[in-house]
């Protein structure tokens, strides 16, 4: 059965938290998904958003999904543009119909929510598209994760205590750092670190980057906005949150520390623990498992 919490935190900030107990022998996770306001901003742009198998029958017709946005515009505008896309992300999901590859479904889905996103800005600005947001989104299913992401907004995969991004910043200075303009360090203290290259609601389509990676009993997938990572490293996500304990308890502790260091920006994360997977192959579209 699926269990739900919310937290009202201190001042304007909004907590909440999520777990997931094992409703089938096959694939199982837990996760937990905290949203911060931040030592300085007077509202929350970013937004997460979640939908669950509710039967076991869905768990292997379409898995879990997670997704996470980190709206720009200001003047509310980035936290419709954060809002929109995860609606319709998490919605489109939920709808979609079972068994579709999950590569195929987060690329159309976030296509879709990149048309929202710029509807949504032309209708509020008759100039043109006016607000914008990055969205990272993760599916899971079988003995697999596949993520798709847009901006600056990541994916880290942490296993036996060490911290892999599954996902590279779409920034101007990352950009640059890739040809070759710069080098890591200084794309790192680039004026530009957080101009983004790439975003939904920039235009009427976006190039977006979809992976699929195998996942095994015990790793963790962390989402997170760059209030987090931009003070906090990815060793230290992996220390806090691979080392088998309390998620929500993890996610409470690094959003502390990012405020702690930094509390500029709107601090988002989730954190999802692979309980349980399923060993399946594939024949003519169709899984069948593995011994």
């Amino acid at each position: 059965m699926y269990r739900g919490l919310q937290v009202r935190a201190s001042g304007a900030a909004t907590a909440v938290a999520r777990a997931y107990s094992p409703i089938s022998e096959h694939m199982d996770v837990e996760f937990t998904e905290l949203s911060d306001l931040g030592k300085v901003r007077e509202g929350n742009e970013d937004y997460v958003g979640h939908t669950l198998p509710a039967t076991p029958e869905r768990v292997r017709s379409h898995g879990w999904f997670f997704a996470l946005a980190d709206g720009v515009g200001g003047h509310d505008l980035g936290e419709v543009a954060s809002r929109t896309a995860i609606d319709t992300v998490v919605s489109g999901f939920r709808d979609s119909t079972g068994g579709e590859m999950h590569s195929n479904l987060l690329s159309r889905l976030v296509q879709t929510a990149n048309r929202n996103v710029f509807d949504a800005g032309d209708e509020a600005n008759s100039s043109g598209s006016s607000m914008a947001t990055t969205l990272v989104a993760c599916a899971l299913r079988f003995d697999r994760a596949t993520v798709a992401h847009v901006g600056d907004s990541r994916c880290y995969l942490i296993r036996r205590g060490q911290a892999a991004p599954l996902t590279r910043d779409h920034t101007v200075a990352n950009e640059q750092a890739r040809l070759g303009l710069l080098s890591a360090e200084e794309a790192s203290d680039s004026a530009h670190r957080h101009l983004l290259s790439r975003c939904l609601g920039g235009g009427l389509f976006v190039n977006v980057d979809v992976t699929e990676h195998q996942v095994f009993v015990g790793d963790v997938l962390v989402l997170c906005s760059d209030g987090l990572h931009g003070s906090v490293a990815g060793s230290e996500i992996a220390a806090l949150c691979g080392n088998g304990g309390d998620l929500m308890r993890s996610a409470q502790r690094l959003v502390d520390l990012a405020n702690q260091r930094d509390g500029s920006d709107n601090i988002s994360l989730q954190i999802i623990r692979v309980r349980s997977v399923e060993r399946v192959g594939m024949y003519r579209g169709r899984p069948y498992r593995l011994p």
